[in-house]
């Protein structure tokens, strides 16, 4: 992103996306306000050891990342809101089951059901944005206020649920059930009150043709013969997203570690103040990125998204280590661990979707951030992964494995210029 962020670049913002920025701020909020201590729950409730807790997240989270594929390619035929809702449904259904179940198998289930809800709901809204966003530069800014939003959210729900009292009580998942049935029928006017001002804005015949894009769209010509087996061979035929897609799959597993693996190695190593210190990582994470989002945005405006990356994995592999050589009872370096880490992430996850949205077709962008959702490969493997080398060799390792995975993802990242790209009009033509 060239220029400089500014109050003018904000109100190139549609209606729409504000309702986004919003309605993904209380959802999140609610959301860490207790699904962190998801795998405390497990352990206290079931005595279940670390890696049977990891094979419960990552068989969930293994279905949700197929699933999250088919529902994002479907998307760029069907239109992006009927999946949306879908997904918003999907969580209120889920996190209310969560708050009543009371076996191993329930949660199990319902795990499974909040993890396709959350796979599916991330690619969609990325890929609204690119829908309602014309300006390259206003829907990066856009992508970045997302996650800065998010973060926010983040930031508040830990605290705001160590203030009530509600970590690690199964009831208060009817609290994030609440906020997603709050932000549907946000969208829901969001969606109505987009296309009334497309109607005021355009021509007659213009504001018909986006209305019906936007709430019932219909394929583009080229879109048109964007079949599912089209699809499947520009995925094939391009190499540079395979090679960025296996990278970023290493690089989800190495952060996944602290969400899952590194919780259950400090809960099972009986670490002082738990729950104090969980709620206070999760903080940390959210406030380094809120603080400092923008500004290492603007340092690193000349950058490219390449090289932007390559210090994000190097501050990410010094949090590893970090993590690995910290005495346990050291309150106050497990969080400038998280420090580093969060630097990294505020980095990294950002510019990993305006990597993937520039790398997209306008007619296949759905199937784009719905095979980029194959980097969750990671987030998925991540906690019975971290779980059995947590159970063998201890948590040093862990952390040690994961910087050493670091230095490959660099690799792989220094391979992209090499890597060949199919012609996206041949194919999606039926050229080849």
């Amino acid at each position: 992103m060239s220029n400089v962020v500014s109050v003018k670049s904000f109100k190139k913002f549609p209606q729409l996306m504000w309702i986004l920025l919003f309605g993904s701020f209380i959802t999140r909020g609610s959301y860490y306000m207790v699904w962190p201590f998801l795998a405390v729950i497990l352990y206290e409730k079931f005595a279940l050891s670390a890696t049977q807790v990891g094979l419960i997240l990552s068989s969930a989270a293994v279905i949700s990342v197929l699933v999250s594929f088919v529902g994002s390619a479907l998307s760029d035929r069907i239109g992006r809101h009927q999946l949306i809702y879908a997904s918003g449904i999907l969580y209120i259904i889920s996190f209310s089951l969560l708050a009543e179940v009371n076996s191993i198998a329930g949660y199990a289930l319902v795990i499974t059901l909040c993890s396709i809800a959350t796979a599916l709901w991330r690619p969609l809204t990325s890929a609204l944005i690119g829908d309602i966003i014309d300006d390259k530069d206003t829907r990066e800014l856009a992508m970045q206020s997302l996650y800065f939003i998010v973060n926010v959210g983040c930031a508040v729900g830990p605290m705001l649920g160590l203030w009530m009292g509600l970590t690690g009580e199964q009831s208060s998942f009817y609290i994030t059930a609440g906020a997603f049935a709050f932000l549907l029928v946000l969208l829901w006017w969001g969606f109505h009150q987009h296309n009334k001002f497309t109607k005021e804005s355009c021509s007659p015949l213009t504001a018909q043709t986006q209305e019906k894009d936007l709430i019932n769209p219909q394929p583009s010509a080229q879109n048109k013969n964007a079949k599912g087996n089209q699809i499947i061979k520009v995925l094939v035929a391009d190499k540079l997203l395979q090679c960025l897609i296996f990278a970023n799959i290493l690089c989800m597993f190495i952060y996944a570690q602290m969400d899952s693996s590194l919780i259950q190695y400090l809960t099972r190593a009986k670490v002082p103040d738990l729950l104090q210190l969980i709620s206070a990582m999760i903080f940390t994470n959210a406030l380094v990125i809120i603080s400092t989002q923008f500004l290492l945005l603007k340092l690193m405006a000349n950058l490219s998204l390449v090289n932007r990356i390559q210090i994000g994995l190097v501050l990410l592999m010094c949090s590893q280590v970090w993590l690995a050589v910290n005495p346990l009872t050291l309150f106050w370096g497990w969080i400038g661990a998280i420090v580093v880490m969060s630097l990294a992430e505020t980095i990294l996850f950002p510019t990993m979707n305006v990597h993937i949205d520039r790398l997209a077709p306008d007619h296949l962008r759905g199937a784009y951030f719905g095979a980029a959702s194959f980097y969750e490969f990671g987030y998925a493997i991540a906690p019975l992964g971290g779980g059995i080398i947590l159970d063998q060799l201890g948590g040093s390792w862990l952390f040690f494995i994961a910087a050493g995975l670091t230095l490959i993802v660099m690799y792989l990242y220094s391979l992209l210029d090499q890597m060949p790209r199919p012609d996206f009009v041949e194919i999606t033509e039926g050229k080849v």
